[in-house]
């Protein structure tokens, strides 16, 4: 770890400026040279913070807490994967997610005198800044059947048994083709491979079935290929406008050109498996249950899991804005890179059209505890 600070001032109250704690790629990926970078602040430096309802964040870091504290030991890091000890240990954030669950529910003076007492925000960076890319998913709704009839003839397949961790499997050309039919590894039946697309993009769904009852499927594996970023080409191409782009465009487009679109999705060969949701859902990668504008999806090589982040995003195309207190609970196989997160909007047709709409320029900061802040700041001395 090298560490880079052009200034700093340690007060009682452990009021930190222009420090900046910079860390190697712990990813383990070869060739991957990103690196993170964290600059403690104050609060005050945070564009928003006073205009959000903080409050309605205590529920989701309070899931999260539940999740890290009650799994792992003192001395264990923060989130195993995220292995710098900048985040922590687990004995770092005990008390405060002790202190968190105790909040009476709602109440916003005590959520914020809570998270300005006890913590410092650290403004994520890496090696080209701090402003990176923040996309929106959802819990899609799709229509479906337990049994293939009528006009449900594409199959959500459950994990095969054959598929072993790290080891690439089929490609989705050869899953599409019928490479694990007749296998019994269908979940459900959905009207069209362009809807099982989507569903895999988002990793979650509620399958309406014909008699109007739900069932909650959540992500279970995949075929270990690379992600191809196909709505990336789309865009480079400039088969839809950039103005027009969105999720609804990609979808009208692929129900016009039927072939293009099988073409299309081919080129990536990232293929989901999915299994039923028994309760609560949907459940992030962190194994809490996700909360409506309040979850972020990020790459927890970079950004623990659990951790409370603020955000500040703005679309590129659009007049929104998203300031507000989130929590790192969800990663995706496209989130990689310390400046790139994935904002969580919900379930229902709303959620849909806010999220498949949603590309912003933004930057986030890492609200750390206190106790990590004052030994970021020891450290240099």
């Amino acid at each position: 770890m090298s560490i880079v600070c052009r200034a700093f001032v340690l007060l009682a109250a452990v009021m930190l400026t222009s420090c900046a704690v910079s860390v190697a790629d712990n990813s383990g990926r070869t060739g991957d040279s990103k690196r993170v970078s964290l600059a403690p602040g104050s609060f005050g430096e945070l564009a928003g913070w006073k205009g959000d309802r903080v409050a309605d964040a205590v529920p989701a870091f309070v899931k999260s807490c539940d999740r890290m504290t009650g799994q792992q030991a003192d001395g264990a890091p923060l989130d195993p994967a995220a292995k710098n000890p900048t985040f922590g240990l687990v004995r770092d954030w005990r008390p405060l997610c002790k202190q968190a669950a105790s909040l009476p529910p709602g109440d916003e003076p005590a959520a914020r005198r809570f998270f300005e007492g006890n913590f410092v925000p650290a403004l994520v960076g890496g090696e080209n800044g701090n402003s990176g890319l923040f996309t929106g998913y959802w819990e899609v709704e799709l229509n479906g059947s337990k049994s293939r009839e009528g006009p449900y003839q594409t199959p959500v397949y459950r994990r095969p048994s054959d598929l072993a961790d790290g080891k690439p499997y089929l490609e989705r050309a050869a899953i599409e083709d019928g490479a694990l039919a007749g296998q019994g590894l269908e979940v459900v039946w959905l009207e069209s491979a362009d809807d099982l697309f989507v569903l895999q993009m988002q990793g979650s769904g509620r399958i309406r079935l014909r008699d109007g009852s739900i069932v909650h499927l959540v992500y279970q594996a995949n075929n270990n290929r690379p992600f191809v970023d196909v709505y990336r080409m789309l865009l480079a191409e400039g088969v839809i406008p950039q103005q027009q782009f969105s999720e609804k465009a990609v979808r009208g487009w692929m129900h016009d050109h039927p072939a293009a679109a099988k073409e299309l999705r081919r080129k990536d060969p990232l293929y989901v498996f999915f299994q039923v949701l028994q309760g609560d859902g949907p459940v992030g990668y962190q194994g809490a249950v996700l909360t409506a504008e309040r979850s972020l999806a990020v790459d927890h090589n970079y950004i623990p899991l659990g951790a409370p982040l603020w955000l500040d995003a703005h679309d590129k195309y659009r007049p929104v804005a998203v300031r507000r207190l989130v929590v790192a609970q969800d990663t995706g196989d496209g989130i990689t890179g310390p400046l790139r997160g994935d904002f969580y909007w919900g379930s229902g047709k709303t959620a849909q059209a806010r999220g498949s709409d949603f590309y912003a320029d933004g930057r986030y900061w890492v609200l750390l505890p206190k106790t990590v802040a004052t030994r970021m700041v020891a450290s240099l001395n």
